[in-house]
């Protein structure tokens, strides 16, 4: 493992005198002086700052040294870092020989005596307008171990000739913090510091550095006039002219790296994990679908809940031999992954065609291994598909009880899970109601092929398990899992940091009395959601042949003002066009401009009949590769292959038969815009700076870069004029203040997922 931070390192806590020496004149430019700041900041982290330990001091020099802080000034090292964040852009020429005259004047301000070792660490272009041969070979005489780090494009010659010997091991890049962390380090651990970290070591490496230089090059000759000694005579000439280009040039040099023993070099995960590092000690394990009940992929997703649970399997021609025997491995894959030796679950298993019978009656084996022998048992019998007639007996002989104690009954909440993918033969509706009405649970895993029916057996497709392939029924085991124990606590969406897009069709294929409808399922559905700017944000947008914004994402901070708006959505009654609603969405929705938020996972919620969908594929790309998830929730008859490559997938398509059925959904639609509310989120997607501003990804936080802009997302021109200036933000911003080409976002402002 190599290129970690110092901090993760080493500690150094020796007694040391560490003064930083920043250039902060004009050459170096805000934007560059703003990484000093941070490279300073990063060696603080692994530095033991105590006025008996390290101490720190800093000088900023351009056309004169200025002492930011002494020594002894800050007793720990977040308030030498908060001091350094602070320290403000003075600009001027690069008197670099003065400075180091300053020091050999005026020493370490707030250093102790000579005993204490002396580190000098000048951060700079190497650009200076006068020598500095001289008072840096008198600095390093008195003692003091001086690094020199470059910033922006160096002139390496001079950092070398400022820096202490050998130099490959004191001349820096500040660009790469780590590296220069890591060589800092290097030096150290020889003379002050010792390592900390088992295993690890600090090795160097041949590398090469780059920076700018200028070259004149003979462009072309032009014809001049020049005096003569005779009067009132010139002669015309060829005169050279040369253009200047500024060019990329390689400095071999040494880097460094820090190498580490691995610690996935044990294999610690279980049961086909694979293992990913984490730090230098640390790792986690992605496990297989099932298997992420511990650390190392534990066979175990833990069926805590406490439930008679019975699985009702269709054993009918209809499922073929080769969909019953994928009905077992899947069962049996399932209770490996769930099924502890402390699981308060009671397993059963039935299987149907024609006939009905419960070869492993619920609760008939304690233990995992019993069970799966009885489930190879089971044999195929190919009869005809009686779903309905299975779900009467079950209804009526499934779940036999047995007394606990003389007068108490185990009176647990009773699941039946159908395992089908064949059309019943028999009528289903009222023997699941029948069923339903006993207090039993009826959750249907089957393909896209049963859907309608297993949501008529369920009465709520919430509890439908629907996967799109044979491979992706094993996918299904952690939502099977949920459904099972959503018994015993039922699933609501829980406060989440999500902005949200509904894009209502308001079109004449949809007509006035349908989008009224569609309005209603937009209210009811937002009274589920936290409104306000912490946790969610909801913005409405109604479509016909153009795109109207309703409402913005900032616009309402509670739920009643934001439902009052919904009422005021207009039917618009035009030719349907969702390109255009989304494409609106992308550039005039989703933005900082219009109050969605950096780090916040974002929906879109796409309402439609189906109609003016041919050419929405394309934006609705757009979002979903700025980090936007678009649900198409579509009512009634419509191309199934045109809506998938607008969903993208099937986990983001919802078909509704009806919109009289459209409310009946309204719980399965809001849990699946929570589960992606809770997924990972690219603080650059979508890219919240404006004006062409680029979004460069730090960990936990990211930056604005700008051109011809300034401000936390490049929001302002920067005024014409020679001096620059520092932008101005808003107390209650939750940026960073760091000035110039660069903006920096702490990812600390967003708000925790939960779980």
């Amino acid at each position: 493992m190599s290129g970690e931070s110092l901090a993760n390192l080493m500690w150094c806590s020796a007694s040391v005198d560490i003064l930083f020496l920043l250039d902060g004149s004009y050459s170096i430019g805000r934007g560059s002086f703003e990484r000093s700041k941070h490279f300073a900041g990063k060696l603080c982290d692994a530095l033991d700052i105590h006025p008996g330990r390290v101490r720190v001091g800093m000088v900023q020099f351009s056309s004169a040294p200025h002492l930011e802080f002494s020594l002894d000034s800050y007793l720990t090292k977040q308030e030498v870092k908060e001091r350094i964040k602070r320290t403000a852009f003075r600009g001027g020429s690069t008197e670099t020989g003065r400075a180091l005259k300053y020091i050999l004047h005026k020493g370490f301000p707030g250093g102790r005596n000579l005993t204490v070792p002396k580190i000098l660490i000048i951060i700079s272009d190497g650009k200076s307008q006068g020598s500095t041969a001289v008072p840096a070979m008198q600095v390093k005489e008195r003692g003091t171990t001086v690094f020199a780090v470059g910033i922006k494009f160096p002139r390496w010659e001079e950092l070398h000739a400022v820096a202490s010997e050998p130099t490959e091991q004191h001349v820096l890049f500040a660009g790469d913090a780590s590296d220069a962390a890591n060589g800092l380090y290097s030096a150290l651990s020889s003379s002050i510091c010792s390592i900390t970290t088992p295993g690890c070591k600090v090795e160097s490496f041949p590398c090469e550095r780059r920076t700018l230089e200028t070259e004149k090059e003979l462009a072309g000759s032009y014809v001049c006039w020049k005096g003569s000694k005779q009067q009132n005579v010139m002669h015309a000439s060829l005169c050279p002219f040369y253009r200047v280009k500024r060019v990329s040039v390689k400095h071999p040099s040494r880097c460094f790296r820090t190498v580490c023993t691995d610690p996935c070099d044990s294999q610690p995960c279980q049961n086909g994990g694979t293992c990913v590092p984490e730090g230098l000690d640390k790792y986690h394990c992605l496990c297989p679908v099932g298997y992420g009940g511990g650390t190392h992929c534990a066979p175990k997703l833990s069926l805590e809940c406490g439930v008679d649970l019975l699985f009702l399997m269709d054993s009918s021609a209809g499922v073929t031999l080769e969909g019953f025997l994928r009905y077992k491995a899947f069962l049996k894959r399932f209770l490996q992954a769930v099924m502890g030796r402390d699981s308060p679950a009671n397993v059963g298993v039935a299987q149907y065609d024609t006939s009905i019978r419960i070869p492993i009656e619920v609760g008939q084996h304690k233990d995992v291994f019993g069970l799966m022998k009885s489930i190879d048992a089971l044999n195929f019998s190919g009869g005809g598909t009686l779903t309905g007639r299975a779900l009467w007996y079950v209804a009526q002989h499934g779940f036999r009880r047995t007394p606990v104690f003389a007068d108490v009954l185990d009176d647990l909440p009773r699941v039946v899970v159908l395992l089908t993918d064949s059309k019943s033969q028999d009528p289903v509706a009222e023997a699941a109601k029948y069923a339903r009405d006993r207090d039993l649970l009826l959750i249907g895993v089957g393909s896209s092929f049963v859907r309608a029916e297993l949501a008529e057996v369920t009465g709520n497709p919430k509890q439908t398990v629907v996967y799109s392939d044979p491979q992706d029924l094993f996918n299904r085991i952690p939502e099977l899992q949920r459904r099972i124990c959503s018994v015993n606590s039922p699933e609501g969406c829980q406060v989440q940091s999500l902005d949200l897009v509904f894009a209502v069709d308001a079109s004449a294929g949809v007509g006035l009395a349908n989008f009224l409808q569609l309005r209603d399922f937009v209210r009811s559905s937002s009274w589920q959601f936290t409104i306000n700017r912490d946790v969610t944000q909801i913005a409405l947008v109604a479509y016909g042949s153009r795109a109207h914004t309703v409402f913005a994402l900032d616009t309402y901070t509670n739920n009643s003002a934001l439902v009052q708006a919904i009422n005021q959505m207009p039917f618009l009654g035009d030719v349907a066009s969702a390109s255009s609603a989304l494409l609106h969405i992308h550039s005039d929705v989703m933005t900082v401009q219009k109050g969605a938020r950096p780090g916040v996972s974002k929906v879109v919620v796409l309402l439609t009949n189906g109609g003016g969908m041919e050419d929405a594929a394309a934006p609705a790309r757009q979002l979903r590769d700025n980090g936007v998830t678009v649900f198409v929730v579509v009512i009634g008859d419509a191309e199934r292959d045109t809506l998938l490559r607008v969903a993208g997938s099937p986990s983001y398509l919802v078909h509704i038969s009806s919109y009289e059925d459209l409310q009946r959904y309204q719980d399965l639609i809001t849990e699946r815009i929570c589960e992606e509310a809770k997924s990972p989120v690219n603080l650059c997607k979508p890219n919240p700076c404006m004006n062409q501003g680029v979004c460069i990804l730090r960990p936990g936080s990211y930056w604005c870069e700008c051109h011809g802009w300034e401000g936390p997302h490049c929001e302002s021109r920067v005024p014409r004029g020679d001096s620059p200036r520092s932008p101005v933000l808003p107390t209650d911003s939750h940026v960073q203040q760091i000035p110039g080409t660069f903006q920096h976002f702490s990812g600390a402002h967003r708000h925790p997922k939960r779980s």
